[in-house]
């Protein structure tokens, strides 16, 4: 799952949602996208979703299909949050590093 945090850079929120991100890596070791509003990408989720408040935090399947969305002050508890977001690569919080894991060899004959 995918979770991004739409939202205006240059608003009232937007130090907020910075301080949102940053705190949520340091306690949860998982990491939330911001997109801005002002991106091509930013405009077309918001529309794509109908957001009309913003910042908006949207939880998403792999696939694309919106499971859960936030809009507004004041954002979603990081607990909440956190069970919506699924690594792909697993990190240790102490040290930094990312652990791969051990992919299966395939032999092609």
């Amino acid at each position: 799952m995918r979770v991004v945090i739409l939202y205006h850079e240059h608003s009232e929120h937007g130090g907020v949602v910075a301080d949102f991100q940053r705190e949520f890596e340091r306690y949860k070791a998982k990491k939330v996208e911001l997109v801005s509003l002002e991106t091509i990408e930013g405009a077309d989720l918001a529309s794509l979703y109908g957001v009309n408040q913003y910042p908006a935090v949207l939880a998403m399947s792999d696939n694309g299909s919106l499971i859960r969305m936030w809009q507004g002050l004041p954002l979603p508890l990081m607990d909440e949050l956190s069970y919506y977001i699924t690594e792909t690569q697993p990190t240790l919080a102490h040290s930094g590093k990312t652990i791969m894991p051990l992919q299966p060899s395939t032999a092609v004959i």
